[in-house]
């Protein structure tokens, strides 16, 4: 299934016409997005009161690489087909 998400401030104009274009398409659904406020925001914050990029440091989310390390040195060359 797909969904189309249609911001709230653009439905009016956006939402009659992407379902008049996907109306033949069954895996297809439009939707309005409805959310009043961002889930993972603390204490229910909407979106638009959240602090700068520049704001506290202690609050930002930590983004680690947890790959795996590579492993050191070379792969032996490939054998030819004889």
């Amino acid at each position: 299934m797909i969904y189309c998400v249609v911001p709230k401030p653009l439905a009016g104009e956006l939402y009659p016409k992407l379902t008049d274009h996907y109306e033949r398409e069954e895996n297809v659904t439009v939707i309005v997005d409805r959310r009043e406020f961002d889930r993972r925001a603390r204490r229910g914050r909407s979106v638009a009161t959240q602090p700068a990029a520049g704001g506290d440091v202690s609050q930002r989310r930590i983004v680690r690489d947890r790959r795996r390390a590579r492993v050191a040195g070379d792969l032996p060359p490939l054998a030819t087909g004889a």
